[in-house]
């Protein structure tokens, strides 16, 4: 092979690697945002809501997750399914005003929820953990806004609580009376029940990547495929002319 055709080969294997990057990358990095799936529920009713935490961290691990629910809009009963490997507490507060629901006056409501990884089983890199909560009745109102604070194996904290559609760290939100949009929007479409299982719950994160990340996936494959038809094209025309 002679310099020219490795030269002019070069800018084709450099694009198509830059492309399949890209393509690989962009559904890690656009989708991996703390959620509760699904997204939206009935007013009054009891759902069973997930909190999806994936770890963002390539050294360090999750080892912490603590969500809060606003006094302001509490759930008369939470209660939540055990997660091998964590341990789970439920902090209650008095609440400034009493909570009528149709089991009677709640005084009391939780408004912490933590989960703690046992050793060993903490949210490694590339890994994401499911924690179910069934709340009801859902109070009558627009949404919810769940902040949750992530601690990582360092001691970091990071806290998932901004608001906005610009939000680097977007808060988890349960639509209730209002419409979701942007990125909360395939949240809230995800179908979810009081009977929906941790399997299913698991296929349903991994079956729905994030719309943005398709897209930057495709163009870096497009990217790619274009480099390589101008490298074949320019060596081409190089063997022609020599």
């Amino acid at each position: 092979m002679s310099t020219n055709h490795r030269a002019l080969r070069t800018p084709a294997l450099v694009a198509l690697g830059a492309g399949v990057l890209l393509a690989l990358a962009a559904p890690l990095s656009a989708s991996a945002h703390v959620t509760v799936s699904p997204g939206q529920a009935e007013p009054g009713s009891f759902s069973l809501i997930t909190l999806k935490v994936p770890n963002e961290s390539a050294t360090e691990s999750t080892v912490r997750v603590e969500l809060t629910i606003p006094e302001a809009t509490p759930f008369g009963f939470v209660s939540y399914v055990p997660v091998p490997g964590w341990t789970t507490e439920l902090v209650t507060t008095q609440l400034p005003e009493p909570l009528e629901t149709p089991h009677g006056e709640i005084t009391e409501a939780v408004t912490t929820v933590i989960w703690t990884a046992q050793p060993g089983s903490e949210i490694a890199d590339g890994q994401m953990q499911l924690f179910p909560l069934s709340v009801g009745p859902v109070p009558d109102t627009g949404s919810i806004v769940l902040p949750a604070d992530q601690t990582y194996s360092d001691g970091t904290v990071v806290s998932w609580s901004e608001e906005g559609e610009d939000a680097e760290y977007p808060a988890p939100v349960l639509f209730i009376n209002d419409a979701p949009a942007g990125d909360h929007a395939a949240a809230a479409d995800e179908d979810g029940t009081d009977t929906v299982s941790l399997t299913s719950e698991a296929q349903s994160a991994v079956a729905q990547p994030d719309v943005l990340a398709r897209a930057f996936g495709i163009a870096g494959l497009v990217v790619g495929i274009v480099g390589v038809v101008f490298g074949l094209t320019s060596r081409r025309r190089a063997g022609q002319s020599s």
